[in-house]
């Protein structure tokens, strides 16, 4: 079994919403990661796909595309991108399908690992963070919360956690995040959100005893990481 991971694959099967406009790396980008993802992936495998998923406004638009990732091999889990708007009830998205697992507040059991997540937001810094960041901030911060207080009956299994926005700030410092991982002994953290000069701004690697990724679509020439 492995664990794999990608985010921000900004699919638009129904929404006219050409990915070549932000560069003509993003030309055929998801027949690029859909051949690397039927090399690398067995049924017995996980894809964490860390939101922004679809272009659509509804779920009605964005069936399509998770149908499309439906078709893909292994269990597939998600977490919401700031551009998910066809994201509203969590429950009926879970409902929807068979190999397709949607966090918010809950968290789910992958043979040893237990992968939790929330969306995440801006973190606090110097050049922009207003009242509404604050707001959403502490409220994805709940969330969170809520997601790995669920594994505490659960002994002997890995924590993974899966956030669209990065766990830092553009300076890398440390977050209420960054300290609520290191408190409930996180494993590895992935993360997207990032694109072009921004990923510098990305923590990677080990800090504090947990293991940073990023794993923005583009960032990894549209090839999945493979993380376990």
């Amino acid at each position: 079994m492995s664990i794999f991971a990608i985010g921000d694959l900004h699919l638009s099967g129904i929404v006219e919403k050409p990915m070549d406009i932000f560069g003509s790396h993003w030309s055929n980008h998801w027949e690029k990661i859909k051949k690397d993802w039927n090399e690398k992936v067995t049924e017995e495998d996980a894809v964490l796909i860390p939101g922004d998923i679809s272009w659509a406004m509804t779920l009605d638009e964005a069936i399509f595309d998770l149908q499309e990732l439906e078709r893909l091999p292994g269990h597939k889990f998600f977490v919401k991108g700031n551009h998910d708007y066809w994201w509203k009830s969590v429950t009926k998205l879970n409902e929807l399908f068979k190999s397709q697992y949607f966090i918010q507040n809950n968290f789910y059991t992958h043979e040893e690992y237990l992968i939790c997540g929330s969306r995440g937001w801006v973190c606090p810094n110097i050049s922009h963070f207003t009242e509404h960041d604050k707001k959403l901030y502490e409220r994805e911060l709940k969330r969170l919360i809520l997601s790995l207080r669920g594994t505490q009956k659960v002994r002997d299994k890995k924590i993974i956690v899966m956030t669209h926005f990065p766990p830092t700030n553009d300076q890398l410092e440390p977050s209420a995040f960054t300290e609520l991982y290191e408190q409930w002994g996180v494993s590895q953290v992935i993360y997207g959100h990032l694109h072009g000069e921004h990923t510098r701004m990305g923590l990677e690697g080990d800090y504090n005893g947990v293991f940073y990724s990023l794993v923005s679509a583009d960032y990894l020439d549209f090839q999945l990481k493979l993380i376990v």
